[in-house]
């Protein structure tokens, strides 16, 4: 029900002809009678959103927020009609310490740009007893496109097993990791909104991310106890010609399917709960080049192979009172075989390893005032081919955020149709790309890459 933070892909908005199921889409969405925040799950349950959000707000869960997306978002209150749509807008302003040799993106400047970085509607609704969607589309000022984002549409059941309480359920998603709970997985973990237009690391696991709206899985999962969690799936790539019609980047194609495992298992405590749990990634993909069309297509031939292990854990405090705190981890360790790369002359090494740590803890007064301060370190093999410069991708650093949401609340003004989160957040560099000085091989310092940015995040 967040948010990552992410950067979509989609459509084109181009005055051309659109492809049928797009057609189809708008249709669905316009007829109707996330993610992150989204208030027509808040108006279906008649729930404030504090009850599903830490903070009344996106995406961290509460124990309630989670069972609410286990279910398939198929809990609702009473009977009365509720157009299932959600709008979201983020206006942001992001400065680095130096300016940039060159701009981020086409039509923005080297430092002190704002942009309306995201513009999104959302299906979001329970459609039968089982059955239920958040889809969400986006439009971003980086690059003027509007595109799909991450989907997740879900059939779960509850059942019994040995007397105990269970759930078992389907999702059909795009992108490894939106289907979880807990903002330890990489499409929702902190920081939940981040700038597009300042640099970040220059390599991390594939499971960050890497095949995100590029794919289509199936995921099966089960939930017993309200305790064990286990869920598998396989992820096939889209075709080239399609994610062009959806705008969305192609990173090269999957041979066969990339198999996906999560298992995990909470336990409740006085005031909160505790959950560790682990992640696995496998994935063959082949390189990308281009057609007579000039469009990016995949190249037959060798594949590189990515292995990737993740461990996680999370920890809530919801003490009921005013005081709530949150911390969550995860490291994930990829194994490469870059098979198709090393070939291609692209790599020093034929197999690599890549690194990811991130943790982060959360503190919020009453639901409204927040305050996050979290750590990552990216290490990787040395592979000057591969990453230029120093030859290392390694990048550290901390991030500290300051949130206000006034609403959110069962009180709130216009509660459940409006909600915003203004945030002020600095992002530090201790190493970027292995090196503290001379990180771009023109003088450039790690530090220079300091960040502060700043946003207001609304959500209808």
């Amino acid at each position: 029900m967040n948010m990552t933070f992410v950067t979509a892909a989609g459509w084109t908005w181009h005055r051309r002809t659109l492809p049928a199921w797009l057609f189809l889409l708008c249709a669905l969405l316009a007829w109707a009678p996330h993610a992150r925040a989204v208030p027509s799950f808040a108006r279906q349950t008649h729930q404030p959103c504090v009850a599903c959000h830490v903070g009344g707000f996106g995406p961290q869960l509460t124990p309630f927020g989670r069972q609410f997306k286990l279910l398939g978002y198929t809990l609702k209150a009473g009977d009365d009609t509720k157009v299932p749509l959600s709008m979201m807008l983020v206006e942001s302003f992001t400065k680095t310490q130096k300016a940039q040799t060159s701009p981020p993106a086409d039509d923005f400047s080297t430092n002190n740009n704002t942009e309306l970085q995201q513009a999104s509607v959302f299906l979001a609704s329970r459609l039968s007893d089982h059955l239920g969607v958040m889809a969400q589309a986006t439009y971003s000022e980086n690059g003027g496109l509007l595109g799909w984002d991450n989907s997740d549409l879900r059939y779960a059941h509850p059942y019994s097993i040995a007397g105990q309480s269970a759930i078992w359920g389907v999702s059909l998603n795009n992108n490894p990791t939106v289907t979880d709970v807990f903002n330890t997985a990489p499409a929702w973990q902190f920081p939940y909104m981040a700038p597009d237009l300042a640099p970040g690391a220059p390599a991390t696991p594939m499971l960050m991310g890497g095949f995100a709206g590029q794919v289509v899985g199936v995921n099966i999962y089960t939930q017993v106890k309200g305790a064990l969690y286990l869920e598998g799936g396989l992820y096939r790539s889209l075709s080239p010609a399609f994610l062009r019609a959806v705008n969305a980047d192609f990173g090269g194609r999957i041979s066969g399917t990339a198999p996906y495992a999560r298992v995990s298992y909470t336990w409740t405590i006085p005031s909160g709960n505790v959950e560790v749990g682990g992640f696995l990634l496998h994935a063959a993909r082949g390189l990308v080049g281009t057609n007579a069309d000039g469009n990016a297509a995949a190249i037959s031939g060798a594949t590189d192979k990515f292995d990737d292990y993740g461990v996680d854990a999370s920890y809530q405090f919801l003490s009921g009172g005013d005081h709530l705190v949150t911390v969550n981890g995860l490291f994930i360790n990829e194994q490469q075989h870059l098979d198709a790369t090393y070939d291609a002359g692209g790599s020093s090494n034929l197999s690599n390893n890549l690194r990811a740590l991130n943790l982060n803890a959360s503190y919020w007064y009453k639901n409204t005032w927040g305050a996050t301060l979290g750590g990552f370190i990216d290490n990787g093999s040395a592979d000057e081919t591969l990453y230029g410069n120093n030859g290392r991708p390694n990048t550290q650093g901390g991030v500290v955020e300051l949130n206000y949401n006034p609403f959110g609340q069962a009180s709130s003004w216009a509660q459940p149709y409006a909600n915003l989160r203004l945030g002020l957040q600095y992002t530090w560099y201790a190493r970027f790309s292995g090196l503290v000085h001379n990180v771009d091989g023109a003088g450039r310092r790690a530090s220079d890459n300091n960040t502060l940015y700043v946003y207001a995040w609304l959500a209808l």
